[in-house]
């Protein structure tokens, strides 16, 4: 009669390459639950994960991820729990209001700003224009050159993303300042111009590749990024508190909301904030993260990475 199952060698032997299996699957996980994540907006790449995060893992023997996105779509995964982290650090309080609506945060503290400027290759064809153009006292070659024929000009999308928005609202701001009627609809086109649209991370990446001639930015990320930029009067940069109600305000747009219907945009404060989600995996963690941000070491390397210092108080406080 044939004999049928396995020997007790093999099943001993696949006992341990499975208690083997198990074990490293634990290990896994116990690294992962060893992670701390940070989630922030995508132009804050630099300063995240070859500043901050680096340097408090080091402080606190932490294990860093960063995660940089879009920050209205990035709010929106960590609302709907497609994505997970400790800290949420975004631009313009927008984002944080998803978090706050979700009941995952209880407030968000400013710790840097910034203002919006025109980023630029200078080794591309139009680069020595717009090298003129920031010199010009005026400020205002710099919107004659982007309208050149042929010049490729790159942004973000405004419906996931607050540089997208701002950049809308500076040429708004820039029409109305410099009474150029039709200006923005000349260098923009739809507020959604796939032609123009790109990622928030790979923008500048993509400039400093030649895929485009210009591109909107903050000058954080522009300066950390080393690239060349024009900088803009505070009338339409969004940077000054002064402007906010009397002038900035005064310029708005539409996109579809989540339900389908128009919903109204407005300029907000250049001002980054940082919470702790109340589903953090590392609360004390994410608490000493804040706290070193806003520490004279976090300002320090904010500050060497092109960001200025916090603008105004805590959001819900």
């Amino acid at each position: 009669m044939k004999k049928t199952g396995f020997s007790a060698r093999a099943v001993a032997t696949m006992t341990l390459a499975l208690c083997a299996g198990a074990t490293m699957v634990m290990a896994t996980q116990a690294r992962a639950d060893d992670t701390f994540r940070v989630a922030y907006a995508g132009s804050m790449g630099v300063v995240m994960d070859k500043a901050l995060g680096p340097a408090f893992a080091q402080r606190e023997h932490v294990t860093y991820q960063g995660q940089g996105e879009g920050a209205y779509g990035l709010a929106r995964l960590l609302a709907s729990g497609r994505s997970t982290a400790d800290v949420f650090v975004s631009i313009t309080p927008g984002p944080m209001a998803i978090l706050k609506d979700a009941g995952l945060i209880d407030d968000a503290v400013p710790v840097a700003s910034t203002r919006m400027v025109i980023a630029y290759n200078p080794k591309g064809r139009f680069g020595e224009a717009f090298r003129l153009a920031g010199t010009d006292a005026s400020h205002s070659a710099w919107w004659k050159v982007l309208q050149t024929p042929g010049l490729r000009f790159g942004r973000t999308d405004p419906a996931t993303d607050p540089q997208g928005q701002n950049i809308v609202f500076t040429l708004m701001l820039a029409q109305k300042y410099y009474d150029q009627a039709g200006l923005a609809q000349a260098v923009l086109g739809d507020v959604r111009n796939p032609q123009q649209v790109f990622g928030e991370g790979g923008l500048l990446t993509r400039l400093e590749a030649g895929q485009v001639d210009a591109a909107s930015g903050y000058e954080s990320a522009t300066r950390s990024a080393k690239l060349p930029y024009v900088a803009l009067p505070d009338e339409i940069n969004l940077s000054n508190p002064v402007f906010s109600k009397t002038w900035y305000d005064t310029v708005s747009f539409t996109l579809p909301g989540a339900d389908g219907k128009e919903k109204t945009i407005r300029p907000q404060p250049l001002v980054f904030y940082a919470a702790k989600l109340k589903n953090a995996a590392h609360p004390k963690a994410a608490d000493d993260f804040l706290a070193f941000m806003t520490s004279s070491q976090g300002q320090k390397l904010f500050d060497e990475n092109g960001y200025g210092k916090p603008k105004g108080d805590a959001l819900y406080h």
